[in-house]
């Protein structure tokens, strides 16, 4: 009886670890919620940047709304006169996804021909934030 118990919990603890590891291969996936502008922009920049070197296999998605939208659109700098879009580029070659509302679009009269080619039109900033987290298992960050 002994035997067998040693057995099952042996068995128990081996399941229990490959669990484990086939959890622990799977990449983390974060959502990084943008709406304030230029210097929130340049913050993210360089936390993806941070997040990335830290963790390259992360899946990150930036989705933007209101004034968040800025720095996607063709032309824009950081407050020293830096453009965006070589940074924008670089991230987007490294998997991360730029996602714009469209409905912040429509209300600012904005040209979606005015966004960097790396950004894809979305109806709803935070409805794209509330799916992500909810039915896509996407951690919660703001810069």
């Amino acid at each position: 009886m002994l035997h067998r118990i040693v057995r099952w919990v042996a068995l128990m603890c081996t399941g229990l670890m490959l669990a484990a590891t086939a959890h622990a291969a799977e990449p983390i996936k974060v959502v990084y919620h943008l709406s304030e502008g230029i210097p929130q922009a340049s913050r993210a920049i360089g936390n993806i940047r941070n997040h990335l070197n830290a963790d390259p296999t992360a899946k990150i998605v930036v989705v933007t709304h209101g004034l968040g939208i800025d720095f996607l659109l063709e032309g824009a700098t950081n407050q020293q006169d830096q453009p965006f879009a070589g940074a924008v580029a670089d991230l987007a070659n490294k998997g991360v996804e730029f996602r714009v509302c469209n409905n912040t679009l429509m209300a600012r009269k904005i040209d979606p021909n005015k966004l960097v080619p790396e950004a894809k039109i979305v109806p709803s900033g935070v409805a794209e934030v509330a799916k992500l987290q909810a039915r896509e298992g996407f951690v919660y960050l703001r810069p």
